[in-house]
């Protein structure tokens, strides 16, 4: 790089949109409602702003092929040609229709169906993605061209970028192997994989690009010696195609004992996340050669507060004295997709919470302000501005309740255990709510469909008054009971139709929340939501739930089942406060949440869950930092929940996540029920409950929501089986993976139904055995 002023980047921007305009290209686009060329026009108007935008405000790396209209990994899966043989590839260039048909296992205009690719968190984060699929067979070959096209894109509109892409050590270690050997090692594909890489690389020089970022967030892990030989080989042979810079972006995580091997790989660029390992800055200067480039992620792109520029600038300066001004970049952490676009959008906002705010697009004058600061040509007035908001952050009274510290620290030891074991618990509830063998519910939403939305939107809105709008809620919820009832439901549930979110309808109800209006991050595919921000103390006003829980209640004589989330994935799934330990938020929000359950109890709630989905997502990334998580965010858990009678059943609920390694730690939990995504695993997940023999009662998933497939009763009793082959056939419960918001009415009812009368089969199977 020449010399001049300090360089900035950004390692990838959110692509949703300023109005979320691709979920709505995109959903309209799989309804049938607009055609293909009209999907990518939106892509392209999308990435021409993204790629402007960067430029304007004087970022200097931009990159390119971080815009995703599905998953940057299942991207990279079709850049690659890795596609399972289910979804019926001709070997020719992977199309959008082949890659929502991986990812959603529906292809509409090819009248296909087959099961989805598996999907899970993408590390520490709420982002998900579609797993990767290897065996000892896979081979792989150059099969798209987006990287390609989108360099071109940029190209043509004046702006050069830096393409992304997932290295190829992350993404074998992404993958799952479907190998009858279990001894397959992903890693064993390397050397098959690299061509392709190579092959990548050349095109992108021959296009022009000076610079390739290649994402190996696996150094955050703990990696064994194949697995660091595996990065030093592949970066030792990419190294050498010519013409073009390899940057490797090491990120959520410090390098801890891989920083020897990070430094000696034999490339021009090193990216670390300055954020979550400060300390480490300064040897990893050190340790690389003195030509190589070192960009350091100051500007977080995980959470939302404002920068310490002084501390910022510390670290940069630290780096800036062994490197030089010409080898040292100022950049973001990580990708900037995992916060909203901008506060520009924000006109409702607390005035005095936005100042202590940054989204991405204040994230990008945060990059150029740092990099004018450290080489002392930046306006006086910035730094004094940026440590006044901070200073003015930390003097707030807005931020700490007296009484919810005082009754934090009252907490003891009693207040986090049920009054009895499992299986004298299990006896009385079993009396109480009398349930068949492989009794049935759902995790607790019913589609939310446009009527739904529009009434909540009229009623926030002030257009529609609280009579009518309760009124309308309680039609939706009889309707939802009624169909319950209907098909057979053992423990219905009310629908959550009050709920906009799981987390955020809970936090504006919490004190110590705030909320956007525009804030969206991208889950998965056309998912997206809105976290709410946790700015302060966390207590609860008033009851959150009891009204629509009693209601539905009053509706049926079977037992109805409460819907809450759970302290860690409040927490996890929120914008949380940096001025505090994690665990004293999720305590905090542990005792809200446990007043509520009391207030369930008391008004006849027979069955409670409290969702924690998070749980393993919030787990550290380095094995040596779990215990003390674990401990705190079991506490928090069992804080919520152990104030209950024995008779009342506590339900959790857990998703897209593995339990293998964590298994003593979700016993701990000690919840009576616990449901699990399996479907789409096919029943995978079942072996960490089997080998540890968990001993309280179980629903494996057995419809995968996050699809658009309907199952057969038959593939809902092949699951079942397989599970009541591992598991006592009397802790079975019969649920889908996940809440049915998402899904519409038609698949939910037909789905819904065959899971009815999968749990029938099953009883008459085990009747007909005895």
């Amino acid at each position: 790089m020449s010399a001049g002023p300090i360089k900035t980047k950004v390692l990838g921007y959110p692509r949703i949109g300023q109005d979320r305009e691709l979920k709505k290209a995109t959903e309209s686009y799989w309804k049938g409602e607009s055609g293909l060329e009209a999907l990518k026009e939106t892509g392209r108007q999308i990435r021409r702003e993204n790629w402007l935008k960067q430029k304007e405000a004087g970022i200097d790396l931009i990159p390119c092929n971080d815009f995703s209209f599905y998953d940057q990994v299942l991207d990279m899966t079709c850049l690659l040609g890795n596609v399972p043989s289910r979804f019926h590839w001709d070997n020719g260039p992977i199309d959008l229709d082949m890659q929502f048909f991986i990812a959603r296992g529906l292809r509409p205009a090819a009248a296909q169906t087959a099961p989805a690719s598996e999907m899970t968190k993408w590390f520490d984060t709420n982002y998900h993605y579609i797993v990767p699929e290897l065996s000892s067979g896979t081979q792989f070959r150059l099969s798209s061209s987006k990287v390609f096209e989108e360099f071109q894109e940029a190209l043509d509109l004046g702006v050069e970028t830096v393409p992304v892409l997932i290295g190829p050590v992350t993404y074998l270690m992404l993958g799952k192997h479907h190998d009858n050997d279990p001894a397959f090692d992903p890693l064993t594909l390397l050397d098959r994989i690299l061509p392709v890489y190579e092959e990548i690389l050349r095109r992108l020089s021959k296009q022009g690009a000076q610079w390739v970022q290649m994402d190996e967030p696996v150094f955050a892990l703990d990696l064994g010696e194949d697995q660091r030989r595996a990065l030093n080989s592949a970066y030792t042979r990419l190294a050498k195609i010519s013409g073009i810079k390899i940057m490797v972006a090491s990120y959520f995580g410090g390098l801890g004992d891989l920083l020897e091997t990070f430094v000696r790989l034999p490339v021009a660029g090193f990216h670390v996340d300055a954020l979550r390992a400060p300390q480490e800055v300064e040897a990893v200067a050190r340790g690389i050669a003195k030509d190589r480039i070192l960009s350091v992620g100051v500007v977080d792109g995980r959470n939302i507060w404002k920068n310490d520029f002084t501390a910022s600038l510390q670290v940069l300066n630290a780096a800036r004295a062994i490197v030089g001004d010409e080898c040292l970049i100022v950049a973001t952490s990580c990708s900037l997709i995992h916060v909203p676009l901008s506060l520009k959008q924000e006109t409702g906002l607390d005035a005095e919470l936005k100042t202590w705010m940054a989204f991405a697009g204040e994230k990008l004058d945060e990059l150029a302000a740092l990099s004018v600061l450290l080489q002392g040509t930046a306006d006086e007035g910035i730094l004094a501005a940026n440590q006044s908001a901070l200073s003015l952050r930390r003097q707030s009274a807005r931020i700490h309740n007296a009484d919810v510290l005082r009754r934090s620290r009252a907490v003891s030891p009693k207040d986090l255990k049920r009054k009895s074991l499992f299986k004298q618990r299990q006896k009385l509830q079993r009396a109480k709510l009398r349930l068949p063998l492989f009794p049935t519910t759902t995790i607790g939403s019913f589609p939310q469909t446009a009527g739904v939305r529009a009434m909540r939107a009229q009623f926030k809105a002030g257009r529609t008054g609280p009579k009518e709008y309760e009124a309308f809620l309680e039609s939706e919820i009889k309707k939802a009971v009624d169909f319950q009832h209907e098909i057979g439901m053992d423990i219905p549930v009310h629908g959550e139709f009050e709920r906009n979110d799981m987390v955020e309808y809970f936090g504006e109800q919490l004190a110590g929340f705030t909320f956007t209006s525009n804030g969206w991050v991208q889950s998965y595919g056309s998912r997206y939501v809105k976290p709410p921000i946790i700015f302060g103390d966390v207590h609860r006003p008033r009851a959150m739930t009891v009204r629509w829980s009693a209601f539905a209640q009053s509706l049926t004589n079977k037992p109805m089942k409460g819907m809450l989330t759970g302290p860690v994935t409040i927490m996890q799934w929120s914008f949380v406060r940096n001025d505090q330990p994690r665990s004293e938020t999720a305590k905090q929000i542990a005792l809200a949440i446990r007043d509520e359950v009391l207030d369930l109890e008391r008004a006849g709630i027979a069955a409670i869950q409290i969702d924690e989905p998070a749980l393993r997502e919030g787990l550290p990334l380095r094995r040596k930092d779990w215990p003390e998580y674990l401990r705190w965010a079991v506490d928090a858990f069992r804080l919520s929940c152990s104030g209950v009678k024995d008779d009342t059943q506590v339900h959790t609920h857990m998703c897209y996540a593995q339990f293998n390694d964590i298994i003593e730690a979700i016993a701990a939990l000690d919840a009576d029920v616990i449901s699990i995504e399996t479907s789409r695993s096919n029943m995978e997940l079942l072996k960490a409950f089997e080998d540890f023999r968990y001993p309280n009662e179980i629903g494996p998933g057995v419809y995968d929501i996050h699809s658009p497939r309907v199952p057969t009763t038959q593939e809902m009793v092949d699951l079942l089986a397989r599970a009541a082959r591992v598991l006592p056939a009397e802790n079975i419960w019969v649920n889908p993976d996940c809440g049915l918001k998402t899904r519409q009415w038609p698949e939910v009812q037909q789905a819904l139904k065959n899971m009815v009368a999968a749990a029938r089969t099953m009883r008459e199977r085990m009747n007909a055995s005895v």
